[in-house]
């Protein structure tokens, strides 16, 4: 057989080799650590959720970018998108801040759907991904309470 058909069948084997050893990583997890107030532009709010994200996998993640859905109460609330680049460490964590948007009528909604009682507490799911290289992306889903007393100092209340 000569080498050139030998490099035929082995490549193929090596890249598929590479991909199921990619795929079989663990998903990066990823929780709210933070919302801070930005300027608001017309009708919407803005703020910049800070989210931490943790590698719990031997090779470092290298993003371009990143994506996420914040719902509250199991209500769409925010979305946003940046264009941040950087790498999570192996088995470390890292914390990147996406400027979100709230829509008027998505705030108003959340507020109407307030119990009577002072909440400090909202349930929270978060939906996204991180950028990488070309076509590929590491998709995240994460769920938890978000804790909003720190928002002023005092809680929502219908």
């Amino acid at each position: 057989m000569s080498s050139r058909r030998q490099l035929v069948l082995v490549v193929p084997a090596l890249a598929a080799t590479a991909c199921a050893s990619l795929s079989g990583s663990d998903p990066p997890r990823v929780s709210v650590a933070g919302i801070e107030a930005l300027p608001g532009e017309g009708l919407e709010l803005r703020f910049l959720v800070k989210l931490r994200v943790q590698n719990p996998n031997e090779g470092a993640i290298d993003y371009r970018g990143i994506s996420m859905e914040l719902d509250l109460m199991g209500q769409p609330f925010a979305s946003g998108v940046s264009d941040a680049a950087g790498s999570v460490p192996r088995f470390g964590e890292a914390v990147i801040g996406v400027p979100a948007t709230v829509s008027a009528m998505n705030a108003i909604r959340q507020m109407l759907g307030l119990p009577s009682r002072d909440v400090r507490r909202l349930d929270y799911r978060l939906r996204g991904k991180l950028g990488g290289p070309v076509g590929a992306a590491l998709r995240f889903e994460a769920k938890g309470e978000l804790d909003i007393s720190a928002f002023g100092g005092t809680a929502l209340s219908r």
